[in-house]
């Protein structure tokens, strides 16, 4: 196998430092030397002593002992001191080949990490990308629960805002003059006004567009449509897009309790902007700019007159989806910039 003849980065870090120990060390020849050059000095010392001046000592124990300890106390520190310096060398030695151990363990894990990120076969990325994408697909889901309100018809049948009734007390039938043909055009459908509260995704959305022009048709819902426009071009020139925020989902209910006029905490959720860098430069142009002070307060009006009507009509999923398009996103970051949810 490669690993038993290749040497890998641990071996060579653990035994790069490893030396093989001298019996007689730097430390132990200069001992050797201090204590022969103390010896010699004393040797000359009673050589060149008359030694009939110590014949009158008596020669006791004591100073006998005293003479000794005179004599070979400092061969002894000295070859304590000696002791002590191997010991400290050789301490430093294995901290030095500990050191180099860890950083050969530490490149050696790195490495192996990256060998297995590169050997990830493609099959398995496709299937890991594939999970992903179900779960964010999955996430709009989690955050509603199921409706007890049974549309009788589909989203493309039933009208998102309702035309206003004709007033009942009119003093003579009206023949329809000078009225704009859109106003005698149907309701748009929950499904075309949520597609166009998102707007067309890029210049090839034919969709997109078809619904943004019938949208704009619509009495009901152009008021909205021109004022989110508005807010969004507004934000965007502080570079906020509302495809980069990522609020937190609020139930259905919560909408439903802010369209019948709940404020405050019970629906603190529609709040769910956690961008600080959106909410700093959307609250400082709140203060320093009147053109994007109106233009904002005009979107919040618009969007919570339209929510009123689109919340009878739109079932719980659909409040969901409606949730998650950038004019509900950009509703939810001004209307966190604004107080509106407290």
């Amino acid at each position: 196998m490669a690993d038993d003849k290749h040497p890998t980065s641990l071996d060579l870090g653990i035994y790069s430092q490893e030396r093989v120990t001298p019996r007689i060390t730097t430390v132990e020849v200069m001992a050797l030397v201090l204590s022969a050059l103390w010896l010699a000095g004393v040797a000359w010392f009673f050589y060149g002593t008359d030694l009939s001046a110590f014949a009158g000592l008596g020669g006791s124990p004591l100073e006998v002992t005293m003479l000794m300890m005179a004599i070979f106390m400092p061969i002894a520190l000295i070859w304590v001191a000696a002791s002590a310096a191997k010991t400290a060398k050789i301490m430093r030695e294995e901290s030095a080949r500990m050191q180099s151990a860890i950083d050969a363990m530490r490149a050696a894990y790195v490495a192996q990490q990256q060998r297995h990120a590169v050997e990830i076969k493609p099959a398995l990325v496709a299937k890991l990308t594939e999970i992903v994408e179900a779960q964010r697909s999955a996430e709009p889901a989690q955050a509603t629960f199921t409706s007890l309100r049974k549309p009788a018809e589909p989203a493309e049948d039933r009208a998102a805002v309702a035309h206003p009734a004709p007033q009942p007390d009119t003093p003579q039938p009206s023949f329809g003059f000078g009225t704009p043909a859109e106003a005698l055009d149907d309701p748009i459908s929950i499904a075309d006004f949520i597609k166009a509260l998102n707007f067309p995704e890029n210049e090839h959305d034919k969709e997109g567009f078809r619904t943004l022009r019938r949208a704009l048709q619509d009495p009901s819902t152009k008021k909205l449509i021109r004022a989110s426009q508005d807010a969004l071009t507004l934000l965007s020139q502080d570079g906020i897009y509302m495809d980069d925020l990522r609020p937190d989902r609020a139930k259905p209910e919560m909408w439903r309790r802010f369209a019948k006029g709940d404020r405050g905490k019970a629906v603190a959720a529609l709040g769910g902007i956690r961008d600080r860098s959106s909410l700093a430069l959307s609250a400082g142009r709140m203060k320093q700019d009147p053109v994007f002070r109106d233009a904002v307060h005009h979107f919040l009006r618009q969007f919570d007159r339209t929510l009123v009507d689109f919340e009878q009509n739109a079932t719980d999923e659909e409040i969901a989806q409606m949730s998650e398009t950038r004019t509900a996103r950009a509703f939810m970051l001004l209307g966190r910039v604004t107080g509106t949810f407290d």
